[in-house]
């Protein structure tokens, strides 16, 4: 059995002003956009964004994702104690993230960019979606920096402790890599090469939704679940029943983009 390193959360303090691990890896979550965005835009492969509209977009993307991953996880996962306790909704330094209410929040935030650009919106999140996945692998990174969202007890040899869970020695699965490797690293892989050719409207960003809603349902089965709403019907997980949608969307998009006849991104 492995144990995890116990990494210091904090990677620099300055008086009164700490930077957290965590945070960084947001920070280079949005220079992954950025730098891949605008390298899209030189390979040609832009969809008809600029480097400038690179820009502007990510500033839209940020808002979208903190404001909508909060949200996220104020109504799909604790609606009851923040309907109690309203002055925690905006305590985002206390913990509380849903990847599924960001990805909500992002779509909003990209409609209100295209509205204001006067650009297509579908065409826009297809140029969006490969640029993703290298930011959830990020963001990963840091759940398995802060020792936190580990995974079930398992008996593989590369079971970890996790001091910040468990008091007493106990095998889990280090579920953080698992979802770097899988819904980050692979998925940009998929999307990054698939959507290097033409593709018709709406291809890629179905890819996306197929893509991570199927690697974040797998990985889901060795992840603990919330230990406030444990698995729910058909003994699955929130993540897993937020990820079907996004499944079956993903799937009637791919099929919709490809028998419609519908003209290429780019």
């Amino acid at each position: 059995m492995l144990t995890h390193p116990q990494f210091d959360p904090v990677l620099v303090s300055l008086g009164p002003i700490a930077i957290r691990w965590y945070g960084l890896m947001y920070v280079i979550a949005f220079t992954f956009v950025i730098v891949l965005g605008k390298l899209r835009v030189r390979q040609g492969l832009g969809h008809g964004m600029t480097s400038r509209d690179v820009d502007d977009i990510l500033v839209y993307g940020v808002f979208g994702t903190i404001l909508g991953g909060r949200l996220g996880y104020v109504l799909f996962y604790k609606p009851d104690h923040y309907l109690a306790h309203p002055n925690e909704i905006l305590q985002i330094w206390a913990g509380g993230m849903s990847f599924h209410g960001g990805f909500i929040g992002v779509l909003l935030a990209v409609a209100i960019f295209c509205w204001i650009k006067k650009k297509r919106w579908l065409a826009t999140m297809d140029f969006i979606a490969p640029l993703v996945p290298l930011g959830l692998a990020a963001g990963r990174i840091g759940n398995f920096i802060n020792g936190e969202l580990p995974g079930r007890p398992t008996t593989v040899p590369w079971g970890m402790w996790f001091p910040q869970t468990d008091p007493t020695p106990l095998a889990r699965h280090p579920s953080q890599l698992y979802q770097f490797a899988g819904e980050g690293l692979t998925l940009f892989v998929i999307l990054w090469l698939y959507s290097r050719k033409p593709r018709p409207m709406g291809a890629v960003s179905g890819a996306f939704l197929v893509g991570y809603g199927t690697l974040r349902f797998l990985a889901e089965f060795t992840r603990e679940p919330d230990n406030f709403l444990g698995l729910l019907a058909l003994g699955l997980s929130m993540g897993q029943w937020l990820s079907l949608p996004m499944i079956l969307i993903g799937i009637a998009m791919m099929l919709w983009a490809y028998r419609s006849g519908r003209p290429k991104s780019f």
